[in-house]
């Protein structure tokens, strides 16, 4: 079974879909903890790992698989869209990994690499019943030395049928058997293969065949037939009775494209790493350019703008006094004027939310409080009614959050009903997550703020539009506006790393809901 580790479902169920199709029974976990309990309870040939997860990451869920006896023959292959550095790429492999790549990963690759892991274990879980037989035979040795005959000759076809180089040991390192792939790198039953020059020796082979332990090593054998070397696994477990070791039983496993393609991937990361430091190199410069042309073409737009609104009422008020069609005309020009000075002056605060600032604890209520004194003349025209609970003190950039507030609270009193005052709310809790409809919680790290009011409102249908630039709901012979308020709002809440989304029903008010982490990650 495999059994696929991803904090995020639309990323597991792709991967799924995939296995299925090609004939695999297949496991999911959402983090790294619920893998840890299905990994205790159920037997899994590989691990599709993701390395980026709240909680405890792919590294430490690998790490801790590790100290799991049943899942020792379980290879992990991590998955990483952002951890792509080679240290990382380390990281996984001395965690336990057998394989480290990188998103988007090549299906096709992938269902390779999960073929032969699947094929791996599965030799290896026959080895393991192998030598469990083993080791039942060595305890009746002595009461028959004939079916322990026998046990060697099943041993012996099964070895002759694994597709890896198998071979057996006597105790005293005396090779024994070797099955018929062994002559593709070695010309002698009793000779091992020879191993690249700038191989270490095996000392590590001394000493666990001393101690009677199970070893493992990657080594490079020549072929016989090419003379090049291929990268090969080689295990060997000792087979003991009584916790005398009686016999030796190896594999040589056959790693070479594995090897072939990591170093390939790491070649390819390194360069697709330069490219993207390029990118962003000239990615800055482009904006910082795309800045300064937004403010000089403003600019150089609202000079324009105000001489025709001034010229404008000079004629009105020297020339026009009289022509009450003429006035009525000119007095449509000047709006327009206005309104397009309007929407130049949004659409250089819009330009300016890419501009980097720094976070700093604010009071909500303090801000609020001064927010408030520039909305005393239009509150008092339309006797609105505003409350505004004790609000947490959170990690935000002051003007933004001026801005977000302002653009809030100016649409809940423009767009109020024409038979009721304003009433409008601002309410927060902390809650346990990053998410719109996340469970409170007193010790949470997030806050979700509320504006609610009691106006117009629209409906939900409208949704998704009521975020982008330009875009309206009602006309604005109506109601002013540029259409821009909300998306800078919502680019705001974006900067903050936090979420926008609003509830609402035609005449029955809306409700937007902002969802902000207490204090900002460094």
């Amino acid at each position: 079974m495999i059994l696929i580790v991803d904090d995020r479902r639309e990323n597991i169920l792709p991967l799924k879909k995939i296995l299925e199709l090609h004939r695999f029974s297949v496991d999911s976990a959402e983090s790294g903890e619920e893998a840890l309990k299905k990994v205790l309870k159920n037997a899994y040939s590989v691990i599709i790992l993701d390395v980026q997860m709240p909680g405890m990451d792919g590294f430490e869920v690998a790490n801790a698989i590790a100290g799991f006896s049943g899942a020792r023959d379980t290879s992990i292959i991590f998955l990483s869209a952002v951890n792509t550095e080679k240290k990382f790429i380390t990281k996984g492999y001395t965690s336990g990994g057998v394989d480290y790549l990188t998103k988007p990963v090549d299906p096709d690759i992938l269902v390779l690499k999960v073929k032969t892991l699947q094929k791996l274990y599965e030799q290896q879980q026959e080895l393991r019943a192998t030598q469990d037989s083993l080791r039942k035979e060595v305890e009746v040795r002595k009461q028959a030395q004939e079916a322990l005959s026998e046990r060697m000759e099943e041993l012996q076809k099964v070895l002759a049928s694994l597709p890896q180089m198998a071979f057996t040991m006597a105790p005293s390192g005396k090779l024994e058997y070797v099955n018929e792939h062994w002559f593709r790198y070695s010309a002698s039953a009793t000779d091992f293969p020879e191993n690249h020059p700038d191989d270490e020796r095996c000392g590590d082979w001394k000493t666990a065949f001393a101690n009677g332990k199970e070893f493992t090593r990657e080594v490079r054998l020549k072929e016989l037939s090419t003379g090049t070397y291929c990268y090969h696994l080689l295990r060997i477990v000792p087979i003991k009775q009584q916790d005398v070791v009686i016999r030796w039983i190896g594999t040589f496993t056959d790693i070479h494209s594995q090897k072939e393609a990591a170093e390939l991937l790491e070649q390819q990361v390194e360069l697709r790493t330069n490219e993207l430091l390029l990118k962003n190199v000239e990615l800055e410069r482009t904006n910082h350019e795309l800045q300064q042309f937004t403010w000089v073409v403003s600019h150089d737009l609202k000079e324009p703008l105000r001489k025709i609104q001034l010229l404008s009422d000079t004629i009105k008020v020297k020339y026009l006094r009289d022509n009450p069609d003429a006035v009525s005309y000119l007095d449509r020009a000047i709006r327009s004027a206005a309104r397009m000075s309007t929407m130049i002056n949004d659409l250089l605060a819009y330009s300016k939310l890419s501009v980097p600032e720094n976070f700093q604890s604010t009071n909500l209520n303090t801000l609020l409080d001064e927010i408030l004194l520039d909305f005393d003349d239009t509150i008092s025209q339309k006797k609105a009614i505003i409350t505004i609970d004790e609000l947490p003190i959170l990690e935000t950039i002051p003007s933004r959050m001026r801005q977000i507030f302002q653009n809030l609270i100016s649409n809940a009193l423009k767009f109020a009903r024409e038979d009721e005052a304003p009433r409008i709310r601002i309410s927060a809790e902390r809650i346990d997550n990053k998410a719109i409809d996340a469970s409170p919680s007193p010790n949470g790290t997030y806050c979700r703020l509320i504006v609610q009011d009691n106006g117009i409102g629209f409906d939900e249908k409208f949704l998704d539009r009521i975020f982008i630039i330009f875009q309206r709901l009602h006309n604005r012979a109506s109601y002013e506006g540029t259409g821009i308020g909300l998306a800078i709002t919502k680019k705001n809440i974006e900067k903050h790393n936090g979420l926008i989304s609003a509830q609402s029903r035609m005449n029955e008010g809306a409700r937007f809901i902002l969802i902000l982490p207490i204090e900002q990650s460094k």
